[in-house]
């Protein structure tokens, strides 16, 4: 099964490890840390320009930025 993050990005479910809330989560020094490591090794695709609300870790390291929460993508993907 296919889960659609916003725009032309589609990624298959079971390659998800986690969808997460930014706001939520970026309080956490090591969330940022993370983030931030991702972004320098080149591994974060930002899915819209639009303002970000989520943001999903996939099994080979990449990470989706996304401006459709996670409580839509969750639904969207039945893993809820």
């Amino acid at each position: 099964m296919y889960l659609h993050l916003g725009q032309s990005t589609v990624v298959n479910v079971s390659d998800i490890v986690g969808i997460f809330d930014i706001d939520n989560t970026t309080v956490s020094k090591n969330t940022r840390e993370y983030l931030n490591r991702a972004e320098k090794e080149k591994k974060v695709v930002y899915v819209s320009l639009d303002l970000p609300k989520s943001f999903i870790v996939m099994k080979n390291g990449t990470v989706y930025i996304s401006q459709i929460s996670p409580a839509t993508l969750l639904k969207r993907s039945k893993l809820w």
